[in-house]
């Protein structure tokens, strides 16, 4: 493509450069700087206790020495099993510094989904928290001789008053650190092109696997996020942002935490999301940023006195994972003066893809935003990879950038190969378009597609009509078996509260001048509540895992 046939370059921010190249970089060399440059600044607020750059720069060295004398070696992979506390940078960044390459696990994760991932990344040491949330998935991994060593950390604000001694078989924290000094000391010798993360995606089409991310691709895509925030007040050193996003998800941890420590920010983690709590964070320590999903601005809109609160230090906030309904962005740009945005990405690329600008217009509420500056997309034939599709055509969305995953962990050249076109363009499995202005706009997730009577029916796109509906307050379809089309769409409903459940006869009344009527749900159930992942996001896959066990009781 051509630079005229890129018309998102319109919408950058004045000073934002629209042919950005980053620099090739580790993230120890960010970091390096950060910890220099802003060493009197906060880095990281947990609860009241405090953290300067100078203090975790410390802090991060004790960890890389204790990692070193423990037997880790450049290249080793050092699981992390941790929420939002101040053990996840000092060890994340650590390992780093000790030239070695972080594994996380989710704490979500099943004991043999944490087994998978230990055994498929040759994982040789764990961290993890002797909270029985968190230390409870390994006993039967410790009895069977199936976890590396085990080293556990002490979180009063997790423990909550309670006594959470160290698992048998297991090592306090202190065992590791001891004897080790917490002087300040250069990082190990790495180059962009080291593993810096493997980073397992959520495993919706089989067994989990890792996206291999270098420290370039991580590195490369906080520059990305800087230069398309560049001149934005919330980007300045020691601005305050509540940090509830996952540090343990990619999101979190390179748009919440590299990208915001690098540029001298200050992080105030939270281990989960209150609406109360962050309004009244908001008001007594002068928050600028705060980011969430859908469900966090309608937590927030429903605080009785929402409308009395202040919430004038905010310059920024964000909504993804979800469509958005347009009364919630409405509604909160009343009240804050500002327009909610956000973006897209993946795992697969670090994640940086789309953002949406300051100067989105409101006609384009829905849009993903446009492709951060360094990075190129395109939409391709859903058949043809090799074909690129024109503005307003539905395709697979297609993304190249120095901040894009070179494979998979453990996945052969061949498997490798499949996931990008022949001029190095990842496929992403996300059907979307890019209208004539160049903002993007997804449809659905290529596995998600519902094939209904020989159509293509795109869950996503019944959801938004559906989210139209004035007492939806959230809704997911999926499809189900259907003897005479193959498979139909399912509605699952929630409600606002005080609202009365309808019929499906009233709902596909209400749909049908909003869809075809091969799109129509044929099914509808409601629900009090919907299966959501880690970081906050309603989960079709769960629901689906939910659904068919529910029909396998059903014909037991």
């Amino acid at each position: 493509m051509s630079a005229r046939e890129r018309p998102w370059y319109k919408w950058y921010a004045e000073g934002v450069d629209p042919h950005f190249q980053p620099v090739p970089q580790t993230v120890n060399d960010r970091m390096t700087r950060a910890f220099a440059e802003f060493s009197d600044i906060v880095m990281i607020e947990y609860y009241g206790k405090e953290y300067t750059y100078a203090q975790m720069h410390g802090l991060v060295s004790q960890a890389a020495r204790a990692l070193k004398a423990a037997g880790i070696e450049k290249g080793d992979r050092v699981a992390l099993h941790l929420p939002n506390c101040p053990w996840h940078p000092i060890f994340f960044f650590g390992t780093l510094w000790a030239g070695a390459t972080v594994t996380h696990l989710s704490p979500l994760d099943a004991t043999r989904e944490i087994e998978h991932k230990l055994k498929d990344s040759g994982a040789k040491l764990v961290i993890s928290l002797t909270t029985p949330e968190f230390a409870g998935r390994f006993p039967a991994l410790l009895a069977e001789g199936s976890c590396p060593p085990l080293y556990l950390c002490p979180d009063p604000v997790s423990a909550q008053g309670r006594d959470c001694p160290v698992l048998p078989g297991a090592h306090g924290i202190e065992e590791l650190l001891a004897g080790h000094s917490a002087e300040p000391m250069e990082a190990a010798e790495t180059a962009p092109e080291d593993i810096a993360l493997l980073q397992y995606t959520g495993g919706t089409t089989g067994i989990p696997k890792a996206a291999i991310l270098t420290h370039s691709n991580l590195a490369t895509t906080s520059q990305m996020y800087s230069e398309m925030g560049k001149n934005e007040p919330s980007s300045k050193p020691g601005k305050p942002a509540l940090g509830y996003s996952p540090l343990f998800h990619i999101m979190g941890l390179s748009s919440g935490m590299i990208k915001r420590v690098s540029e001298g920010g200050t992080m105030c983690l939270r281990l989960r999301f209150d609406a109360e709590s962050a309004i009244k964070e908001i008001e007594e320590k002068g928050i600028v940023s705060l980011g969430g999903v859908p469900t966090t601005w309608i937590a927030i809109l429903a605080i009785p006195d929402i409308d009395s609160r202040d919430l004038s230090s905010l310059e920024y906030v964000g909504s993804g994972g979800a469509p958005l309904p347009v009364e919630v962005y409405n509604r909160v740009k009343q009240l804050t003066g500002l327009k909610i945005r956000g973006g897209w990405g993946m795992t697969e690329t670090s994640p940086a893809g789309t953002t949406v600008p300051k100067g989105m217009p409101d006609e384009k509420l829905g849009t993903i935003g446009v492709p951060v500056p360094g990075v190129d997309m395109k939409i391709v034939d859903v058949d043809d990879c090799e074909k690129e599709l024109g503005p307003n055509q539905s395709g697979e969305m297609a993304i190249k950038g120095p901040n894009v995953t070179q494979g998979y962990w453990n996945r052969s050249d061949e498997e490798n190969a499949a996931c990008y076109t022949k001029d190095g363009y990842f496929l992403t499995g996300d059907i979307g378009y890019m209208d004539e202005d160049g903002w993007f706009f997804i449809v659905d997730r290529k596995k998600d597609l519902i094939l209904s009577g020989g159509f293509n029916v795109y869950p996503l796109t019944i959801e938004n009509a559906i989210h139209q509906h004035p007492d939806v307050l959230e809704a997911m379809v999926i499809g189900v078996p259907d003897a005479y089309r193959g498979e139909s769409a399912k509605a699952f409903v929630m409600l606002n509260p005080g609202a009365s459940k309808f019929t499906l006869e009233e709902l596909q009344d209400f749909l049908a001048d909003k869809l075809g009527r091969h799109e129509i749900p044929r099914h509808l159930e409601f629900r009090d509540e919907l299966p959501r992942t880690a970081v906050g996001k309603a989960s079709r896959k769960m629901l689906k895992e939910q659904e068919l066990a529910s029909a396998a009781e059903e014909t037991a």
